[in-house]
């Protein structure tokens, strides 16, 4: 495992870099199809909206077989014409993130159904989220579109947001801000407008931050949206077992912290219970370090000068949302002087790396002298376990299960801490099957 540790905890683990005077700040791609006339009327009114906000962009009309009143209104703004490569409306965008060199990547459509405008308030907004979607649904937004269409846009982002656990009410407006950071273009496999939900689900369980703001949605001037709402709804229904998948595995940054409300009984009681007892054992032993923190609840129920940590970025930035400093370090190698807490917590941890490994003793130094260590894994020597690990293991090929590779009992954990003088001090079950110990490190 490698270690990947920050110098001064004073220093956010992530923030806004600052643009560079000759840095591109925006880069704004329109996927286009013979909207010249549309074109002539939005750029120019794109150009004055940026120009008033002083940042350095690009324009990028991403098209196929370039007709002459596309070219001559992207040459008199100063726009520059892509040849799209990949096929569709999800082909037109990746081909525009990929030759994109902004920052920021501002998305919309060339119908004129996005206003120039409201980019000026979408940009103001970046900064308290790495996607800001320009949001028809959202309290406060609107649409002026034919009643049938209304209902079928509104149900497939309803059927969406609730089946897949989005925080999102208008997953198919493509009228977005993303960071660039934020995006991995290289990552996206659809090629149809079901690449809007793509780009937020895989964007969201990598933990950046979605927002929306309020929009009010207006009809195309000449011609007709190219987004049908048939077309995009086949496009979507096509994709939903995929993302579905993705945004319930544990790959998901926020997956521990949805377990903590799951739908399914026994998912949701174990979250709880393991974020209760971890929280006694730790209540009044002063600032925590939790090693391997993930997204679980129990952050929000730290002290004050409680520092998070783990090796996954994905799980730290959505870990942003709990007052909590975070830290990506490697279990292996803490970025910690001796004894530099008075209790250290790790919760699922210790049994998803090699025994060999000097986890442990890590634990052991960064904790201090009188300081209290609680340690939470499954103990293979209980029956309970083995049974619920061998059901999880065929009810979720993927999970956690194929991930422990170090199985720990009581006794063992008993001998090891007791051999480093270390006292025990409390012992808690879920179910008799997962362990959460207590042991005080000896006063020097």
């Amino acid at each position: 495992m490698v270690s990947e540790t920050k110098s001064s905890l004073a220093q956010p683990l992530l923030q806004d870099g600052l643009i560079q005077q000759d840095e591109i700040a925006v880069s704004v791609i329109i996927p286009a199809v013979n909207e010249g006339p549309n074109l002539a009327i939005l750029l120019p009114r794109l150009n004055e909206v940026l120009d008033d906000l002083e940042v350095r962009y690009e324009v990028i009309i991403v098209t196929k077989d370039c007709d002459e009143e596309t070219s001559k209104a992207a040459a008199a703004s100063g726009a520059t014409v892509l040849e799209q490569t990949s096929r569709g409306y999800g082909g037109a965008l990746l081909d525009g993130f990929n030759a994109a060199a902004g920052e920021y990547y501002l998305t919309m459509d060339a119908d004129l159904s996005h206003r120039p405008t409201f980019v000026a308030e979408m940009w103001r907004a970046r900064h308290h989220a790495d996607v800001t979607i320009a949001s028809r649904y959202a309290p406060g937004g609107s649409a002026h579109m034919s009643k049938i269409r209304t209902i079928m846009s509104r149900a497939l982002n309803a059927v969406f947001r609730l089946g897949i656990s989005m925080p999102v009410h208008d997953l198919s407006s493509g009228f977005r801000i993303y960071r660039a950071a934020a995006l991995e273009p290289q990552s996206l496999s659809g090629r149809d407008f079901e690449i809007l939900e793509e780009i937020l689900i895989k964007a969201y369980c990598e933990g950046w931050r979605v927002q929306e703001i309020p929009f009010e949605y207006m009809p195309s001037v000449h011609g007709s949206s190219t987004a049908r709402a048939r077309r995009l709804g086949r496009a979507y229904l096509k994709s939903f077992f995929p993302l579905w998948k993705l945004r319930n595995s544990v790959e998901a940054a926020d997956y521990d912290n949805r377990a903590y409300d799951s739908v399914i009984p026994l998912q949701r009681y174990w979250q709880r219970q393991r974020c209760r007892i971890a929280r006694e054992l730790v209540e009044g032993q002063g600032p925590v370090l939790d090693v391997g923190c993930g997204s679980s609840r129990i952050l929000h129920a730290l002290p004050e000068g409680s520092v998070a940590l783990d090796i996954l970025i994905r799980k730290l930035r959505y870990a942003r949302n709990s007052s909590v400093p975070v830290v990506q370090a490697s279990g292996f190698e803490l970025p910690f002087p001796d004894g530099s807490f008075p209790c250290v917590l790790s919760s699922q941890v210790i049994e998803h790396v090699p025994k060999d490994s000097p986890m442990i003793d890590e634990l052991c130094r960064v904790l201090a002298p009188g300081g209290r260590l609680v340690l939470g894994t499954p103990d293979y020597a209980r029956r309970e376990w083995v049974y619920i690990e061998k059901i999880y293991a065929k009810v979720a090929p993927g999970g956690y299960a194929d991930e422990h590779i170090a199985h720990y009992t009581r006794r063992e954990l008993l001998g090891n801490l007791g051999s480093r003088g270390f006292v025990h001090e409390a012992t808690r079950y879920i179910l008799r099957g997962e362990l959460i110990m207590a042991f005080r490190r000896p006063a020097e």
